[in-house]
């Protein structure tokens, strides 16, 4: 099962979810992006959340327009997504795609990167999405990749090192290095062919997609 969940972050650094509407088994709405789905088009197979984003008239339409509504107190120990994450895993998915989980306040938008760790460690593939950029982690293995022709692509160590770090297929190869946390060196790299290859033998890898468009400025 893939499932999406949309939350509140801001509306113009939401993806376009109509792309994804075909790909996605189960959407559950965390709060304000319960209503971001219905303006979508899209229907809500779940809202989550204390919904204090939201006007009493929306809370209304989402809560007509959800097939489960799950109101909590606004005062509690877990966000809005994390609510919406922890009722996704009682569904065994294969993958979780997050909406509207960025651009806004900086300590949920690490937090919500930090909730991948979670995922990851339940073998569950797991992105975070917005308009430019796709966030994943990943543990130690090979893996193919692919991309636009105008995204870049990035690969930070998540972990304290990274190590045995290989890229093949890139403009910018590298062949079993290490790269610790807060290193630079593997910012802004883009593949030379159609697919491309990255390999490591430890730590954890964060890889992001981005592209230089900028609805926000």
């Amino acid at each position: 099962m893939n499932i999406g969940i949309v939350a509140g972050g801001p509306l113009l650094a939401l993806a376009d979810l109509s792309i994804y509407k075909d790909k996605v088994d189960l959407w559950i709405g965390a709060d304000l992006g319960a209503n971001y789905l219905l303006n979508y088009n899209i229907d809500i197979d779940i809202a989550i959340g204390d919904f204090d984003s939201v006007s009493d008239q929306i809370k209304n339409r989402i809560k007509h327009n959800s097939n489960i509504y799950k109101e909590y107190p606004s005062e509690k120990n877990e966000t809005d997504l994390e609510l919406a994450i922890v009722t996704a895993l009682t569904y065994n998915p294969t993958s979780i795609m997050l909406f509207g989980v960025t651009a806004g306040r900086l300590d949920h938008e690490l937090a919500n990167i930090q909730l991948l760790y979670r995922l990851l460690e339940q073998n569950i593939e797991a992105v975070i999405m917005d308009y430019k950029n796709e966030v994943s982690l990943y543990k130690p293995g090979r893996y193919n990749i692919s991309a636009r022709k105008e995204e870049l692509i990035s690969f930070l160590a998540f972990s304290s090192e990274v190590q045995g770090l290989s890229l093949e297929g890139f403009y910018y190869p590298l062949h079993n290095e290490k790269i610790n946390w807060g290193s630079t060196r593997c910012i802004s790299n883009f593949l030379i062919e159609q697919e491309g290859t990255f390999l490591f033998e430890s730590g954890i890898l964060i890889v992001i997609k981005s592209t230089e468009e900028d609805k926000l400025s």
